[in-house]
């Protein structure tokens, strides 16, 4: 199953992109046999997944394929809050909870439930509260434990969260607390020399199921990608192709990103989403901010399972310091 339907969300520029580069190369279709080197190397995943313990561990344990913070009702007033979320810009003013469960329940609508190890409070409170506060900033007058649904490997959970009060806000911030489990180790090596780049993120799974979006990055002189995937009973591989657009001159160095709806011939389930770049999954931030966030989930997943993208240069200056 392919598809190219696709549309920018957003331009990278951060990192010296400004600028142009010579040429763009030949333009046309991707070659013939870097399509079919794609697609072999996707059976070749599929089959090193399918029944292997590594899928086993993917469907029990608790991994995380959404947003695990939910803004309060109705999202933020102003661009002030909104810039002020973005850059970790948080003062509190009230009192963290000084004990708390150690072990939180997750369960799965589907059924089933797991105990995972949750955050402390000031844990919690510290992966957003990362920013300067001399300027705009949301104040914390304090938290509980409560819930929150989190889209997951097995299906939509209900997960421990930490319940942060907003100063002029009726609804809290919510943070999962519940721990992910650590990913399975791949059961197929990387293929660094595959042709293109490993999908950039998972962004949504349809309701149903039936459909994946995914976001991947082109150059500024390509084509819009195309994605296509490979179904087994047991997984879903999905890569990414992008044609040149045959521009002959001068291309700015320049990132598209483009979130593409990919189809399934049947619902995604319990099925690992796999790339056949990396052999596994990927978590992509967008958005380093202060860098906290990547640093959490690098040190919760593994750095070699996260890739964080940041557009304003301001933020990716300060990010390693915070890492």
């Amino acid at each position: 199953m392919r598809t190219s339907c696709s549309r920018v969300v957003v331009l990278l520029t951060g990192m010296a992109l400004a600028g142009a580069l010579p040429g763009c190369g030949g333009g046309g279709e991707p070659a013939a046999g870097d399509r079919e080197a794609l697609a072999d190397r996707a059976r070749q995943v599929a089959a090193a997944w399918d029944g292997s313990a590594a899928a086993a561990a993917w469907r029990a344990g608790y991994h995380p394929l959404g947003e695990t913070v939910e803004l309060p009702r109705g999202g933020l007033r102003g661009e002030a809050d909104v810039r002020a979320h973005e850059t970790g810009s948080f003062v509190l003013r009230g009192a963290l909870p000084a004990t708390w469960p150690k072990n939180g329940r997750v369960a799965w609508a589907a059924g089933g439930s797991l105990i995972r190890p949750l955050r402390a409070p000031d844990e919690s409170y510290g992966t957003p509260a990362r920013g300067k506060k001399d300027g705009p900033h949301l104040t914390v007058t304090g938290a509980r434990l409560g819930e929150m649904r989190v889209a997951t490997s097995r299906g939509p959970a209900t997960v421990p969260a930490w319940l942060f009060t907003l100063d002029g806000y009726a609804t809290p911030l919510k943070q999962a607390a519940a721990l992910p489990s650590k990913p399975p180790r791949s059961p197929i090596a990387p293929a660094p020399d595959l042709p293109g780049h490993p999908l950039d993120r998972l962004v949504a799974i349809a309701p149903d199921g039936r459909s994946v979006t995914v976001a991947a990055l082109h150059g500024a002189c390509d084509e819009p990608p195309a994605v296509d995937a490979l179904e087994t009973s047991g997984s879903v591989v999905l890569w990414a192709t992008a044609t040149d657009n045959r521009h002959n001159g001068l291309c700015t160095k320049q990132a598209r990103l483009h979130q593409l709806t990919v189809p399934l011939t049947h619902p995604v389930g319990t099925r690992p989403l796999l790339d056949p770049h990396t052999g596994r999954h990927s978590v992509l931030e967008i958005g380093t901010g202060t860098g906290w966030n990547a640093g959490l989930l690098a040190h919760y997943l593994g750095s070699s399972n996260v890739t964080t993208v940041e557009v304003d240069a301001a933020l990716a200056a300060r990010a390693p310091s915070q890492t």
